[in-house]
């Protein structure tokens, strides 16, 4: 591997390089809901990505080693949730380990095939699981849309350096 000039110095591939390289890169911020054996679960994602418009798919990454992992693999359906620049407490709730994810701070309810509805966001949609591919320690799971409401009020949250912030113009 040779330097290019400007460029700095390259790294050989490893996760801190992804690590590092991906926090630079702004990312939209969604909550992924799931009813589990147990009672809802969910978790704060940045991979959220729209695949495809007819039929309406979208994908999202998942750790095989995350808590809410075990009930979306066995889920039928998931919320997909846009979080508001409001939102960064929620965010952060629902990407903290151990975090009590539906206690009182969390304004929610049962949605459309029993998928807990996060109240207040921007955008959600309930979906129906088409696949989970496996790559790597995480799984992609693709989802069918099949209801949403797209009319919350405000602007996105974002989330870039390991920090969320709101959208500037």
């Amino acid at each position: 591997m040779t330097a290019t000039p400007g460029l700095g110095t390259p790294q050989i591939a490893s996760p801190d390089l992804l690590r590092s390289t991906f926090r630079r890169h702004a990312a939209g911020v969604a909550v992924i809901t799931a009813r589990g054996a147990s009672g809802p679960v969910g978790f704060t994602a940045t991979s959220l990505t729209s695949v495809s418009a007819d039929p309406p798919l979208v994908s999202f990454g998942i750790g095989t080693g995350a808590s809410s992992w075990p009930a979306v693999a066995e889920a039928d359906h998931v919320g997909v949730h846009i979080l508001g620049e409001h939102q960064s407490d929620l965010a952060a709730t629902f990407a903290r380990s151990g975090a009590d994810r539906f206690g009182a701070a969390t304004a929610w309810r049962d949605g459309p095939e029993g998928v807990p509805v996060l109240d207040d966001v921007l955008a959600w949609l309930v979906c129906r699981i088409v696949g989970r591919v496996p790559a790597g320690d995480h799984r992609i799971v693709l989802a069918e849309v099949v209801v949403g409401d797209p009319s919350g009020a405000g602007r996105p949250l974002l989330y870039h350096q390991g920090r969320f912030h709101g959208l500037r113009d």
